[in-house]
């Protein structure tokens, strides 16, 4: 795992940016095709305007989430409504795949949404980038302590229990894992402790089970604890 220090959280933003969009680029000059899943929260609502700025070949970049809140369209609270806002200018909205959390079956929706990975991304489905962000409590997408959804080897989504208010459907382990690369956004002091469970690879924290090898943390100074 790499670490990189910004300045703030807006230098992260931008770097994150910046990354991502060099191995898009990277990614279909090799095989025709960009697939990237992406987490919510304000810091990467920064990066997402700062990618929407980037000169990519956007007809071939495909965005996926990592997470989203059971909540209906258009609800603050979910994901996708801030995702779209800041990429509908430039991916076209069929290359822009929601969670479908609004379906009356959960269950049967995220095992669709599996199927809707494997076709982007192969059988099994392996993602070009997943960008996450890293709570306080250590966890990461909507991996949160003492679900069940810890548990899961099974499925590349799944749903959680109630969290924060809010069933979540997520991107499980066995998926995450396979990711060509895994770019981590953390900003801010309160993220300080959990970073520091993340760098030394502490299991007891969800974040910790994410693979190591193709990852880089983006933290900026506060997160990162630097003085």
């Amino acid at each position: 795992m790499k670490i990189e220090v910004l300045a703030d959280a807006e230098a992260a933003a931008r770097e994150a940016a910046r990354q991502i969009a060099h191995w898009a680029r990277t990614c279909v000059a090799a095989r025709g095709v960009f697939v990237m899943a992406v987490s919510g929260g304000k810091t990467p609502w920064q990066m997402l305007r700062a990618l929407a700025q980037e000169d990519l070949p956007w007809a071939n970049v495909h965005v996926a989430q990592v997470d989203e809140r059971i909540a209906p369209a258009g609800d603050t609270q979910r994901n996708f409504t801030h995702l779209r806002k800041c990429l509908r200018e430039q991916v076209p909205s069929a290359n822009l795949h929601p969670m479908p959390v609004e379906a009356a079956d959960l269950e049967l929706a995220a095992a669709r949404y599996a199927a809707t990975l494997e076709q982007l991304a192969g059988s099994p489905a392996v993602l070009d980038l997943a960008h996450l962000g890293l709570g306080i409590d250590g966890h990461t997408a909507s991996l949160v302590p003492d679900d069940a959804v810890l548990q899961v080897t099974d499925r590349d989504v799944a749903l959680t229990g109630v969290y924060e208010g809010h069933r979540r459907m997520t991107l499980t382990y066995p998926i995450l894992n396979r990711c060509r690369r895994i770019l981590w956004l953390v900003t801010g002091a309160e993220k300080a402790g959990a970073l520091a469970r993340l760098r030394s690879g502490e299991r007891s924290v969800p974040a910790g089970a994410i693979a190591r090898d193709n990852a880089v943390v983006l933290a900026d100074e506060a997160a990162a604890a630097v003085r």
